[in-house]
């Protein structure tokens, strides 16, 4: 096949290759997070970025972003410490909209299951909607924005959730 792309299709594809490159963030943090590598966790997010994490309250900045983890995933429970998948964070039906060139918006599923219950325990923790902005920061994206939307087994939403959509 020697067919060239016309302009219009490589376009297309630098569009499809920066949304991937953005999906690739909501991956890496549900790995980072479930392999307790919180210090790589933080790195996703830009310096002066913002968590609206509902009952978890509203974290700003990276150095506040990574304590909270921290307190959250390795100070809790009755066994302190690392605790690699003691939870799945399964990120799904990821959808990116680029709103400029250096900025986009998107929603990803949260399905938070624990792994250390019982097989007749119920595992879901939480559902809920990341709703998220990135930019873009010296040719790397990050997490700007991450509003968790807690729908179960409490519902825990902003007032503008959940918006017009898409973006």
């Amino acid at each position: 096949m020697s067919e060239q792309l016309s302009a219009e299709e490589l376009g297309r594809l630098r569009k499809l290759l920066e949304i991937e490159e953005i999906r690739q963030l909501g991956v890496l943090y549900s790995q980072y997070l479930d392999h307790d590598y919180l210090e790589q966790l933080v790195e996703l997010f830009a310096e002066d970025a913002t968590c609206e994490f509902g009952p978890y309250g509203v974290w700003k900045g990276r150095k506040t972003i990574y304590e909270n983890y921290v307190e959250v995933e390795r100070s809790s429970g009755d066994n302190p410490g690392p605790k690699p998948f003691q939870a799945m964070h399964a990120s799904v039906n990821h959808w990116v909209e680029l709103t400029g060139p250096d900025t986009a918006v998107g929603r990803r599923y949260l399905l938070d299951l624990l792994t250390n219950r019982a097989a007749e325990e119920h595992p879901f923790i939480w559902l809920a909607v990341y709703d998220e902005a990135y930019r873009k920061i010296d040719g790397a994206w990050k997490i700007q924005r991450s509003s968790l939307q807690f729908l179960w087994p409490q519902k825990h939403v902003t007032g503008d959730f959940p918006g017009k959509f898409p973006g």
